[in-house]
């Protein structure tokens, strides 16, 4: 497919087709899943042509492997981006990243709530390793500008923000931090939303990364990741962060099921966003609830941010229960169609309390600071009829 015809083709289209030709591979309508762990080469010319980078092609496929080549070339074009590299986790592609970047002595600015994981990384992993990891409010641009110096090399966050829906200014931080120094790579984790709802690279990020494990495979099969900038950075996190750091390797299968998983990807997130706007609306007007947090909510604060940069809301709703802890532990012990079970993205609903779960590498006093309450619930509104998701919660929330 030439670039001109990508630019012509809907997101859709690309999702079904980009960065594959069956006629390049006998015919077969899906993509051959190379399961080798070497390739053999022509001459030794050609062997040290492809370990120098003078030479493209394949040599051992905690590198590359061609099943890989595809779903890298598919995720650059959905998110608009030069290059991609899929790792064997999100968090694989989070580290893997950060290693390649950071040097002792850096700075990295993070918005204040994080995933669990990429938190604890951060927070008690390269701290260890000479790293400054400095907290600040990305909605409020001003503590952004206080907290920017001289060896801030990354600015790190998420939008809409797991657990507690916060939604941040993506063309706004990244304008900051260029202003400031031009150098600063503005790195975003778009899983919440996948490029079929936001793609921060249009909008001045630097890099974006997935935990591929969600809605881009979307059906709960598997755990993968990916990364996506301009191909000199993603070359980098390719021979350095992935090859030599992390060993992040995905797998050809765990590949095969993602390029399964995108080609619905758009027709799933438009069934996610309607479930979860009903699911969300339903919510805030129920006695037993104190707050939802979801962007589509007219009266969410996040709510006009929102629908500029994002075509549509997510699938992600959280809300705080009037009754607290105890409250939520009981809603979520009574659900009878909704699993309890931490990820997002499947297609069914999924129903856990961060606190505990998911973001329980905080400490208390962390998720105090960070504003992640012990009442907190977190929704992956699924492709049920959401008819059905909406009795199974009013029925846990004692209707």
């Amino acid at each position: 497919m030439s670039a001109d015809n990508k630019n012509k083709l809907s997101f859709a289209t690309r999702s079904v087709h980009a960065g594959y030709n069956s006629a390049d591979h006998q015919g077969s309508l899906n993509p051959p899943i190379y399961m080798t762990s070497t390739f053999a080469f022509d001459d030794v010319a050609q062997g040290a042509g492809r370990f120098s980078g003078e030479e493209p092609g394949h040599f051992y496929s905690r590198v590359s492997n061609p099943t890989q080549e595809i779903l890298e070339t598919r995720l650059a074009d959905l998110e608009e981006g030069e290059a991609a590299l899929a790792t064997a986790s999100g968090m694989g592609a989070i580290t893997a990243t950060l290693w390649t970047l950071l040097a002792p002595g850096d700075q990295v600015l993070v918005d204040k709530t994080l995933y669990g994981c990429t938190f604890s990384f951060m927070e008690h992993g390269l701290k260890k390793f000479g790293v400054d990891i400095c907290f600040a409010d990305f909605t409020d641009h001003d503590d952004i500008k206080a907290n920017l110096s001289d060896k801030t090399r990354v600015m790190y966050f998420e939008t809409p923000v797991n657990p507690n829906m916060r939604v941040i200014d993506i063309a706004a931080v990244s304008g900051l931090a260029k202003s400031y120094n031009s150098d600063i790579k503005v790195m975003v984790d778009n899983t919440y939303c996948t490029p079929a709802l936001q793609r921060p690279l249009t909008m001045g990020a630097d890099i974006v990364v997935h935990s591929a494990t969600k809605y881009l495979g979307g059906h709960g099969d598997l755990i993968a990741g990916a990364v996506v900038a301009d191909a000199e950075t993603i070359h980098q996190i390719r021979v350095f962060g992935l090859k030599d750091m992390t060993g992040a390797v995905i797998s050809p299968m765990t590949v095969f099921l993602i390029l399964r998983g995108i080609k619905t990807l758009q027709l799933r997130m438009e069934r996610h966003c309607k479930n979860a706007q009903a699911i969300a609306e339903m919510l805030d007007q129920h006695p037993a609830v104190d707050q939802v947090f979801f962007p589509g909510l007219k009266n969410d604060p996040w709510h006009q941010i929102a629908s500029l940069q994002m075509d549509d809301f997510g699938g992600m709703i959280a809300m705080e229960l009037k009754g607290g802890y105890q409250a939520a532990v009981s809603m979520l012990n009574k659900l009878k169609l909704a699993k309890l079970a931490v990820s997002l993205g499947d297609a069914e609903t999924l129903i856990q309390h961060p606190a505990s779960m998911t973001h329980s590498t905080y400490t208390l006093e962390e998720r105090g600071e960070h504003g992640i309450t012990e009442g907190l619930v977190r929704i992956s509104a699924g492709l049920e009829a959401v008819e059905d998701i909406i009795a199974d919660l009013r029925q846990a929330l004692g209707d």
